[in-house]
């Protein structure tokens, strides 16, 4: 069985899910600039840490609401 998360939706064409098929977790990033990316990991740390690479703090200075929904619904995956 494959659960679904949504990370999140800002319109049709950018949206980030994550999907967990058993021990693996592959992650999806759909943009409208360069199209599909699929990443797969076979642990939640692996997740974690290319997580903290790829949404650093420092890049949401004066947003950090919206940094902080993407990592609410990364800890809930």
């Amino acid at each position: 069985m494959i659960k679904k998360h949504q990370i999140y939706k800002k319109d049709k064409w950018n949206m980030m899910t994550v999907e967990i098929n058993g021990t693996r977790f592959v992650l999806r990033e759909i943009s409208d600039q360069f199209g599909e990316e699929c990443h797969t990991f076979l642990s939640r740390p692996a997740l974690m840490k290319w997580v903290s690479e790829r949404f650093p703090k420092e890049k949401f200075a004066g947003n950090e609401d919206e940094w902080s929904a993407i990592m609410e619904a990364f800890k809930k995956v």
